[in-house]
């Protein structure tokens, strides 16, 4: 967050500007494969609170948000302004245009972060936008100030050059007619934003895509992951309550790879209740099922008697049930045609091309209804407990898994594979139904 406040001088005189005052914060990307770097091909940034978005492309990964206004920087036509720098971070040099309404001597300042003066100029620039080259010097972030009329704007620049012995310089480099080619400052105009808001970040790399769900309310670092169907790295397997589970990467959730089955059996048709004891349906009352497609849980019980989204539940320590949200985010990253943030993932009904096709396993689907399992989530027929007639139905046919977010107070949603269709079908559900239940790591 940059809140520190630098004061320094444009010249040998006294006087003094002042600059870094805004309260704004940043929102970093980067991206690996595994363990391994990959270069991001663009970054979409979805506000899902006020329904904008932006778009930034490589190699601009860093989007800052003014936290006092409650929007994306931006500007108005005819206004004072400095815009984003390209590209940020900078290896040789890069390039920062302005924007001066009327003719005027205006100053020019470059700072690194300790406040203290590297370059400074002074000169008479006509209305209109102008362009700077700046390559950096040693040191890993600096400050770009224009102070014109007594006002000041600025930027920051950081820096990813290998080559620290040459010291820092800026060129001034000519007027242009309009900023139509920096994308940072035209894209994003548009784009709203106060604290509380709901952000969906989607890398793009190599024709994949990878999703990042977040709030922030401060400067924040984002790893997208590209990998997937291959265990999660550091945690290949999870050990609770005396079962072994293993994790499968797809992009950047991790998921419990097998339905979960912990608790103790109780018979279908007796009702779960608040006891202290994790509770659980085996499909026709047996247990071997369990062990083969795992158990099936009430809502209520699934949450532990809670309605915030993203709880625990009766997931391990350090995962929880999948919110509504987490589910149309994998939804979104292995469909074949429909991507993260599409507005299908928001319908109520069947859904996507070919996703439960997709999402079921190689084998154990009744009547060969067994999918690609193309991305390792590996979804199995478990069936399901109905509350009306407290029996258990389609076993080997239908898959049908709870989230963390309710509809009503009796009813909340899941998500509902049937073998002989592609789609996948969201569905609010009431919560007496018994259903299965896989976990997300936090």
């Amino acid at each position: 967050m940059k809140t520190k406040l630098i004061l320094t001088a444009l010249s040998l005189s006294i006087a003094v500007f002042t600059f870094g005052q805004k309260s704004e914060f940043e929102l970093s990307f980067s991206a690996i494969e595994n363990a391994n770097y990959v270069q991001l091909d663009s970054i979409k940034v979805m506000n899902r609170t006020q329904n904008c978005d932006t778009i930034m492309y490589w190699p601009d990964t860093v989007l800052v948000l003014d936290q006092q206004v409650g929007i994306a920087e931006h500007y108005n036509a005819g206004e004072f302004m400095v815009f984003p720098n390209y590209p940020n971070p900078v290896i040789h040099h890069t390039t920062i245009t302005i924007y001066i309404p009327e003719k005027e001597k205006i100053g020019v300042l470059i700072s690194d972060m300790l406040g203290r003066r590297l370059i400074s100029k002074k000169i008479i620039l006509n209305k209109g936008y102008h362009t700077f080259r700046f390559s950096p010097g040693a040191g890993e972030l600096f400050f770009f100030t224009v102070i014109y009329q007594n006002k000041s704007r600025s930027i920051k620049i950081m820096s990813a050059a290998s080559n620290q012995n040459q010291p820092a310089s800026l060129e001034y480099i000519g007027q242009r007619n309009s900023i139509s080619q920096l994308k940072s400052a035209t894209n994003v105009q548009n784009f709203f934003f106060n604290i509380g808001d709901d952000l969906l970040y989607i890398g793009y790399w190599d024709n994949l895509q990878s999703g990042i769900l977040d709030t922030p309310e401060e400067s924040e670092t984002y790893t997208f992951q590209f990998a997937y169907k291959t265990p999660c790295p550091g945690e290949p397997t999870v050990t609770y309550e005396g079962q072994v589970y293993n994790t499968v990467q797809i992009f950047s959730q991790c998921w419990l790879k097998e339905n979960l089955n912990v608790g103790t059996m109780i018979p279908g048709v007796q009702e779960m209740t608040n006891n202290a004891v994790i509770e659980k349906y085996c499909y026709d009352n047996d247990d071997a099922i369990c062990d083969e497609l795992g158990g099936l849980y009430q809502w209520n019980e699934t949450m532990q008697y809670t309605t915030t989204q993203g709880a625990q539940g009766i997931c391990p320590p350090g995962w929880h049930i999948p919110t509504d949200e987490e589910w149309k985010v994998l939804e979104g990253g292995i469909d074949g045609q429909y991507g993260i943030g599409d507005p299908e993932w928001d319908g109520w009904d069947f859904r996507g091309l070919d996703i439960g096709f997709r999402m079921r396993s190689e084998s154990g689907w009744a009547y060969d209804y067994n999918g690609s399992n193309s991305h390792g989530f590996t979804m199995m027929p478990g069936g399901f407990r109905y509350f009306k007639d407290c029996d258990f139905w389609h076993v080997y046919v239908h898959a049908v898994l709870w989230t963390s977010n309710e509809d009503t107070d009796e009813y909340a949603w899941d998500r509902f594979v049937i073998g002989y269709i592609d789609e996948i079908y969201r569905i609010s559900a009431t919560r007496e139904n018994g259903l299965s239940v896989r976990c997300i790591k936090d």
